[in-house]
């Protein structure tokens, strides 16, 4: 049975956090706000429970979820190299919008699908994640729906699409934003946009060159 906490209240806040962090050291899914949309995550380092989180969304080993961490430290231990410009890109916009594709480091010991040795990694600028990710360390997290539904913006959206798959509900209101994330593939010589979102590619050009495929201005 799913548990759910209004995180608008300090005290089930608390309380939802420290369920959440039982329930993902369990290999269970929690579902979390972010600063884009609903996510649903699991422990990164735990195969079993990401392989359920892909069957929750009815998703295959070929689209392997992102990872989010809650500090820059945590974020450079999963990855091989950051040149200057993935730098430049976490200095300016995390936390926040932006996902950023980079080598995962051959030291670790993981399986998020079929990933071709990389990993992407987010920082979101969200209070109750912030606080979830310093309790749990880095977390496997995917938009909270059905594969091919709209991403969820409330925990009811998302509890509608996932029910009980799902152990702990973190409720924090409709998320401020209903776009997803940017995605920028770091792993070339220059970066490369991989996916339009929340932060346009004239604000990623403020700070560093891009490869953009699809040259059409942000309006």
């Amino acid at each position: 049975m799913s548990s759910r906490y209004d995180c608008t209240d300090a005290a089930q806040r608390a309380e939802g956090i420290s369920e959440a962090t039982a329930a993902l050291r369990k290999g269970e899914l929690t579902v979390l706000p972010t600063d884009t949309v609903y996510g649903v995550g699991v422990d990164a380092f735990n195969p079993e429970a990401v392989t359920a989180l892909l069957a929750a969304k009815g998703r295959g080993r070929q689209m392997p979820p992102p990872v989010l961490v809650g500090s820059r430290r945590a974020a450079l231990a999963l990855v091989e190299d950051v040149s200057s410009s993935g730098n430049d890109l976490i200095d300016e916009f995390w936390p926040g919008g932006l996902t950023l594709v980079f080598r995962s480091a051959k030291s670790l010991v993981w399986d998020l699908g079929d990933t071709k040795g990389t990993v992407a990694v987010r920082m979101p600028m969200q209070p109750v994640a912030l606080d979830l990710l310093r309790e749990t360390g880095p977390l496997a997290v995917t938009s909270a729906n059905l594969t091919g539904s709209p991403p969820a913006t409330t925990a009811d959206d998302a509890e509608a699409q996932l029910g009980a798959a799902v152990s702990v509900y973190l409720d924090d209101g409709p998320c401020t934003a209903d776009v997803p994330s940017t995605i920028v593939d770091m792993t070339g010589a220059v970066p490369r946009l991989l996916r339009r979102g929340v932060i346009p590619v004239r604000r990623l050009r403020e700070v560093v060159a891009l490869i953009v495929d699809d040259e059409e201005e942000d309006a």
